[in-house]
């Protein structure tokens, strides 16, 4: 949801605006309807908005021709307040435009500040609760312009690294460096003397507004209810953009001569590997040369520095027609890379980040997976797999659903939050509900850093590089990967398996990615298949086992990508309801389990044959060698053979694959299906 970018550069760097345009390009992904910049030089700040595709943008701005400035804001926006419109779009502005910001969140005390800014005099344009964010700055920015500077605001600190700049080691801000006069030479100068450090990169000129400002973000942070990443710059101070950050997701990307911001690290991977992260309630200053981080009430803090590990190319279609049918074809290394250096030393599995202690972890009784769509997915099959190798119950909880019916979560319970992003509003708040009651908690994210593994008592990591298409693919098949390492180093650490039992366990999943490349070069039959059924109105997903989470995830994938209506059921379910819905033609997937399990396999043949005598088209997910699905399945999809607990792996492909082919078909875009978001950052 909603991509944030911005940039700092030098004086006499015009690249700004081309910079934030590259980094929006990057976010296109997440989801949005309507996209702007505003781009500060001086002389002041020119705003652009459009509605509809960033190309829409584009647009408009090759209209006025160059816009030169030293530092950008930028902004895809995805609707909460207000429909897509150019009002509602951002950057917003304060009534006289000297003042642009741009927003990710919800601000849940909206109402009740627009109307008290409207008694103040304000008038509003757009129906968005970011527009009372900028007036409710714009009025605190006036405020602080005007008063007198406190004596004991006074800030020094330490002079460190120059990427991260001077700051306050325990004083109340910035403000009263900011309010002086002084360029980087004197700062300098000053820190000779005293070895303390001014905060330096800002023009004489700007000082004082830059000042203010900061005051002011840090005074309206307490006043906002609810989630926000902001990012304000201001035309009296070009070269400095001020940001805050609630719950949404913030990093600063370091550079040389200038820095980036993000509400992903994606936005400027191509421009530096350096970054930092933006806590809970904490601001930020940035200049070209210089990253000051505050928390609420001003004091410096030492932000976390992290190598971004996501490479440009990999967040292009290297030729692929669609970011999805890239994404589906790199499983393999998703899953390859997923696994990759698990063992230490001594043969023993390792997390990427460990704060539990083992003797914790053994007294465990029940885990509880919290997630949302694909991931809870994910969690459905891991349960299955974790049960069996660690004989603890599993629960499987929709994380928007976990915090709301009181659920029974002690210190004896372990907690594991799936996120792609790890950005995921509801699962954040699932996971601080269940740390409040004393829940440890183990994050499986694709993003280092996010806001989930910073809040987690440890962190397993998919490597599966970044995701575009908004439909996930191969987060969904690196998470299960990923949980089942979780699964086996529960099993590790409680003695319920012994070592070699684990590394047969394992060898056997290193199978897993030349298995689901033998799949993805078989798919031209399932792409056949799917351009036949284009015009159909529904389709059902029948599984059992493992196979009803695939199943899910199967039908999901077929109404985010095609907008038709699709289910899934478990197999044995199908005599207590679904069955009334099948009719003549109905297409009916069945995901069929290995016949190495004949109780599940019988069951599953008998379901898929009372479907067909109803008049259904079956189209049937079965191993290479199952003979016994021939006589009852219209198309067979094969698979290679793989242990029960690992088919998802394989058995999801075919599925991903049908349902990218049908939108395609459709001449529907896979990438960006209406009204999705990629990350859902607000609840």
């Amino acid at each position: 949801m909603c991509g944030i970018v911005g940039h700092v550069g030098a004086k006499d760097s015009d690249r700004s605006l081309q910079v934030v345009l590259d980094g929006l390009s990057r976010l296109e992904y997440r989801g949005y309807d309507s996209a702007g910049v505003a781009v500060g030089a001086t002389g002041g700040l020119n705003v652009v908005k459009s509605v509809g595709k960033l190309a829409n943008l584009k647009a408009e701005l090759e209209k006025l021709g160059e816009l030169p400035g030293r530092c950008a804001i930028g902004h895809t926006r995805w609707a909460t307040h207000g429909i897509p419109s150019v009002e509602n779009a951002h950057p917003h502005t304060s009534l006289d435009g000297a003042l642009a910001l741009v927003h990710n969140g919800i601000i849940e005390n909206a109402t009740a500040l627009r109307q008290e800014l409207t008694r103040d005099g304000f008038e509003f344009v757009s129906d968005t609760d970011t527009e009372v964010v900028v007036h409710l700055l714009a009025r605190t920015l006036v405020e602080e312009l005007r008063r007198p500077m406190p004596e004991d605001e006074g800030v020094t600190g330490v002079a460190g690294d120059p990427s991260l700049g001077g700051g306050a080691e325990d004083a109340a801000g910035v403000a009263q460096d900011l309010d002086r006069n002084l360029d980087h030479d004197q700062a300098a100068t000053s820190d000779a003397k005293n070895n303390s450090l001014l905060t330096p990169g800002i023009p004489a000129d700007s000082l004082p507004t830059a000042a203010a400002l900061t005051r002011a973000m840090r005074r309206i942070m307490s006043e906002l209810h609810g989630t926000f990443t902001l990012l304000a710059v201001h035309e009296d101070a070009p070269g400095v953009v001020v940001a805050a950050r609630r719950s949404s997701p913030l990093v600063i990307g370091l550079g040389e001569g200038e820095n980036f911001l993000g509400s992903d690290a994606l936005a400027f991977a191509q421009y530096t590997r350096r970054a930092i992260e933006v806590g809970q309630d904490e601001l930020a200053v940035v200049t070209p040369t210089h990253v000051t981080v505050l928390d609420i009430h001003g004091n410096r803090t030492e932000p976390k520095t992290l190598e971004v590990d996501f490479s440009a190319d990999r967040a292009t279609k290297d030729g692929w027609p669609t970011f999805m049918e890239k994404e589906i074809n790199e499983q393999p290394r998703a899953i390859a890379d997923t696994l990759a250096n698990r063992l230490d030393a001594e043969g023993f599995l390792t997390l990427d980040e460990l704060r539990i202690p083992a003797e914790v972890l053994r007294t465990v009784d029940k885990m509880v997976i919290i997630a949302c769509g694909t991931a809870a997915y994910a969690g459905q099959v891991a349960r299955y797999a974790i049960e069996h190798w660690c004989r603890i119950p599993v629960e499987v909880e929709l994380a928007h659903e976990f915090r709301y019916r009181d659920p029974v979560v002690t210190e004896k319970t372990l907690v594991v939050a799936i996120s792609q992003s790890g950005e995921t509003m509801d699962t954040i708040m699932a996971i601080r509900h269940a740390r409040e009651q004393g829940a440890k908690v183990v994050a499986v994210v694709n993003t280092p850093g996010s806001t989930i593994s910073r809040e987690s008592d440890a962190v397993l990591l998919t490597h599966a590089g970044p995701e575009i298409a908004v439909a996930s693919t191969k987060a969904f098949t690196a998470q299960i990967t990923a949980t089942y390492i979780l699964g086996l180093y529960l099993a590790q650490v409680r003695g319920n398996k012994f070592i070699d039992e684990i590394q047969d366990y394992l060898d056997k999943l290193a199978e897993i990615p030349a298995k689901v490349e033998d799949v993805i070069s078989r798919g031209e039959g399932v792409r056949q298949a799917a351009r036949m059924l284009a015009d159909t109105a529904s389709v059902i997903f029948l599984g059992r086992h493992v196979g009803f989470p695939v199943a899910m995830e199967g039908a999901l994938k077929l109404k985010e990508l095609a907008y038709i209506h699709a289910e899934g059921f478990a197999a044995g379910e199908l005599k207590h309801g679904p069955i009334a819905l099948i009719e003549d033609g109905q297409p009916v997937i069945i995901v069929v389990p290995t016949p190495r399990r004949p109780e599940l396999h019988r069951k599953v043949v008998s379901n898929i044959q009372e479907v067909r005598a109803r008049g259904a088209r079956t189209l049937v997910i079965a191993e290479d060698g199952d003979e016994a699905v021939n006589e009852c399945a219209d198309v067979v999809f094969r698979v290679p053979p793989a242990p029960t607990l690992y088919a998802p792996l394989l058995a999801v492909v075919p599925l991903q694959i049908f349902a990218c082919e049908l939108a395609t078909a459709k001449g529907l875009d896979v990438d960006q299906p209406r009204n999705l978001a990629k990350s859902v950052t607000v609840e």
